[in-house]
């Protein structure tokens, strides 16, 4: 005689080839935890009017940079970022506009054109903080910049870590 589906499942071992209850609870914790960090996110850039610039040559000027973004929109402030030594452009900066139309307007259709023979990069920011307009690498540029191993030119020519191992950095 066959015993009833819920006595019998009752009375089986668990099966080990499928993730445990603590398991399954950490990750549902570590879901709505992620949801809720990503929410804020989108949340911050849901009316963002400010964008951020990258992938600028260190010889781009505010200037170049107002002229091709002020086409999208009355720009309301724009901050080049800089090297966190040598206070020198160091190839981002931050765009603001004042609706976020604009601001949308603007990385639609500036952002992959060329400036100054390179492709430029534009993000939505949640917003430019004292502080952020330094690059965070460890030789005071950008991080990319940093790990970057070939020769460019319009972003200083070797990487960081290529400039310490030929003996090019900075020993100040």
């Amino acid at each position: 005689m066959s015993m009833p589906p819920e006595i019998r499942k009752r009375n089986t071992v668990t099966r080990l080839d499928e993730p445990s209850t603590y398991f399954n609870k950490e990750e549902a914790k570590r879901q709505r935890r992620n949801d809720s960090a990503a929410q804020a996110k989108e949340d911050a850039l849901k009316d963002a009017t400010t964008l951020y610039v990258g992938n600028l040559s260190f010889y781009t000027t505010e200037e170049q940079i107002h002229e091709l973004f002020s086409k999208c929109g009355e720009i309301k402030r724009l901050v080049m970022g800089l090297d966190r030594f040598n206070k020198t452009p160091c190839g981002f900066c931050f765009v603001e506009y004042y609706t976020h139309a604009d601001a949308l307007d603007a990385m639609k259709y500036v952002g992959g054109t060329k400036l100054d023979e390179r492709l430029i990069r534009t993000d939505l920011d949640p917003g430019f903080k004292e502080g952020r307009q330094y690059g965070r690498g460890p030789t005071g540029g950008q991080v990319r910049d940093y790990y970057r191993e070939d020769y460019d030119e319009g972003r200083g020519g070797y990487g960081g870590r290529e400039r310490e191992q030929l003996g090019y950095a900075n020993t100040d």
